[in-house]
C-alpha cells in the first residue's frame, strides 16, 4: 500500500482536540474578504492570475469557521521566491506546501482568520473549489445538505482540523458531481 505523501510543514499544525466551533453566517465575512484580495493585491500586484473567496464564508447564508478561505492562482506555486517573502511582508505566514498536491503552497494570518491556498495557473483543484462554491450559491437543497452535515460533525471531537475537513469530503463530492452534471446539461 503506498502511504500519501504529507504536506511539508514549515509551521507545526495546531492540535484541535474537540469539536469545531460553527458561527451563524455573517455579512462581515465579505467585508473581510475584501480587505484580504486588497492587502494580497497590493503586496503582489500583477503577479496575482487569480484570486477568488472560497469556502464555506464565501457562501451568503451558510454556518461556518470564521475563517476566510481565499484561492490565489499564480504563474506557479512551485517558485515560492516569486511571490512567498511579499506576502509574508504583507503578513502571511508559510504554514505548508504539498508539492504532490498540484503544488500547492498554504499561508495563514490571524485577525481576522484567513487561509491563503495558493496554486498554479490550470490547476484543476481551483476549479473543483470555485464549482463547489458556485453550485452551494445557487442550489439551496446542496447548501442546506452541506450544513446539515458540517452541524452534525462539527459536534464531534477531532484530533485536527483537518480531520473535520476530510470527514466532509464525500457530500462535497457528490455536491461537486452534481454541479458538473448540471453544466454539461446547460451545454
Amino acid at each position: 500500500m503506498t502511504e500519501t505523501p504529507q504536506p511539508d510543514f514549515v509551521i507545526p499544525r495546531t492540535r484541535l482536540d474537540g469539536p469545531v466551533l460553527l458561527a451563524e453566517p455573517d455579512p462581515s465575512w465579505a467585508r473581510w474578504y475584501a480587505q484580504e484580495e486588497s492587502r494580497i493585491r497590493r503586496a503582489l500586484g500583477e503577479r496575482v492570475v487569480q484570486i477568488e473567496h472560497v469556502g464555506s464564508t464565501s457562501v451568503p447564508g451558510l454556518a461556518a469557521k470564521p475563517v476566510i478561505d481565499i484561492v490565489l492562482v499564480v504563474t506557479d506555486s512551485s517558485d515560492e521566491i516569486g511571490y512567498v517573502p511579499d506576502l509574508e511582508a504583507a503578513g502571511y505566514r508559510l504554514q505548508f506546501r504539498e508539492p504532490s498536491w498540484y503544488e500547492h503552497r498554504f499561508l495563514v494570518d490571524h485577525d481576522p482568520q484567513v487561509h491563503l491556498h495558493v496554486f498554479t495557473t490550470g490547476s484543476p483543484e481551483v476549479e473543483r473549489m470555485l464549482l463547489f462554491r458556485d453550485r452551494l450559491r445557487s442550489c439551496i437543497e446542496d447548501r442546506e445538505l452541506y450544513e446539515r452535515i458540517k452541524r452534525e460533525l462539527a459536534g464531534r471531537s477531532w484530533a485536527y482540523g483537518q480531520d473535520y475537513a476530510d470527514a466532509k469530503s464525500p457530500v462535497v463530492e457528490e455536491v461537486i458531481s452534481r454541479a458538473r452534471t448540471a453544466a454539461a446539461d446547460e451545454v
